[in-house]
C-alpha cells in the first residue's frame, strides 16, 4: 500500500502546486477553459494520464469549469500518487 504523506510533505508538495488547495484529506483545483469542447478534450487527456498511472481523480464538470479532487482512497488520504497526478494535470493544461 502507498504511504500517506506527512503534513510537512504535503506542505512541500503544495509549494510546487500553487493552484492546488488542501481540502481535508484531498487536494483540489478548479480550472476554467474557454469553451465546453475544450474542457471535455482536456478531461479526455487527463483520463488517459490517469489510466496510465492507474490513479483516478474525481472530476466535476460544469460547462467549461472543471473541478479536480485527488486523494488515494485506499490509503485514506494524500500520497505521492496524488502529487504526481496533480503535476501531470497541470502539465496537460492547454496554453492560453
Amino acid at each position: 500500500m502507498t504511504e500517506l504523506l506527512s503534513n510537512a510533505e504535503i506542505d512541500d508538495a503544495l509549494t510546487g502546486l500553487p493552484e492546488w488547495t488542501l481540502d481535508n484529506r484531498s487536494i483540489t483545483r478548479t480550472v476554467e477553459l474557454p469553451t465546453f469542447p475544450v474542457a471535455i478534450e482536456f478531461v479526455s487527456r487527463v483520463a488517459a494520464a490517469a489510466e496510465a498511472a492507474d490513479h483516478h481523480p474525481d472530476i466535476d464538470i460544469r460547462w467549461r469549469k472543471l473541478h479536480f479532487t485527488l486523494s488515494t482512497h485506499s490509503a485514506g488520504g494524500l500520497t505521492q500518487k496524488d502529487v504526481r497526478l496533480a503535476h501531470e494535470i497541470d502539465s496537460l493544461l492547454p496554453d492560453d
